[in-house]
């Protein structure tokens, strides 16, 4: 049973969302820069290598990208800052080519939410120079309250200091009032390990039910748009039979 606002112990006062494949439609654009970045490192499509490289890639989704680039160069710190500094690059052009498309319903849950009363932060695993060009391109400042990336909490995911650095900034007084929500096994462990009353996988990105539900999510969406019914209204969304608040 999912529980409506007026029944929870501990109503929700802030949410912690993911940006690719949660909020905003941009999973090409980020596998042809992760492909890219691979690619001007001797690593290039049709080879064995490139393919145990996009596997990396696929499973480490949600996590710093240099810590992906990390993991697929773990004995060379030079070529893992060089293939981010590619993706990044590569990314931001994508960005000016054809701009940015938030997921369907993505606004107007920022603004049910809002009307609400609850906080809204953003948190990715992209660099806060990255971060700076999304949030310029959505044009979203007015919608949210922060935005975070690793460097500014000291870990990224799976580990959870996005989201209680978000809960310290935003003045928030127990992690039983957050919601995180994203699109991967390791949004899923960061909610988990941050406390939060609800964890909530969205399948609009790249990690199926059963990885968000691996990573110990509470509750399945197939989008942000029904994140409301599930905060607000009761409304019977899926829930995983057993789940439960950590």
């Amino acid at each position: 049973m999912i529980l409506d606002q007026g029944e929870r112990a501990t109503p929700i006062k802030l949410v912690c969302l993911d940006l690719a494949g949660t909020t905003i439609g941009d999973i090409a654009m980020v596998e042809r820069a992760f492909a890219e970045a691979i690619a001007t490192q001797g690593i290039v499509p049709g080879t064995g290598a490139y393919a145990r490289a996009m596997v990396h890639v696929h499973r480490s989704r949600g996590c710093p990208t240099v810590e992906v680039f990390r993991g697929i160069f773990p004995d060379n710190e030079a070529q893992a800052q060089a293939a981010n500094l590619t993706f990044e690059r590569s990314y931001e052009g994508a960005i000016g080519r054809s701009g940015l498309v938030p997921l369907p319903g993505t606004v107007e849950a920022f603004d049910r939410l809002r009307a609400d009363d609850v906080k809204i932060c953003l948190t990715t695993g992209f660099s806060r120079a990255l971060l700076t060009r999304v949030l310029s391109s959505l044009s979203w400042s007015d919608r949210i309250d922060l935005a975070l990336c690793p460097e500014e909490a000291g870990r990224g995911r799976p580990m959870p200091d996005m989201v209680l650095t978000a809960v310290l900034r935003l003045g928030v007084h127990d992690v039983g009032q957050v919601a995180v929500v994203g699109d991967s096994e390791s949004a899923m462990l960061s909610g988990r390990r941050a406390g939060a009353s609800v964890v909530a996988g969205v399948l609009t990105g790249v990690h199926s039910k059963e990885r968000l539900l691996k990573g110990g999510a509470t509750h399945i969406l197939g989008a942000v748009a029904d994140l409301p019914s599930v905060l607000f209204t009761g409304k019977p969304v899926e829930s995983p039979v057993g789940a439960s608040a950590p």
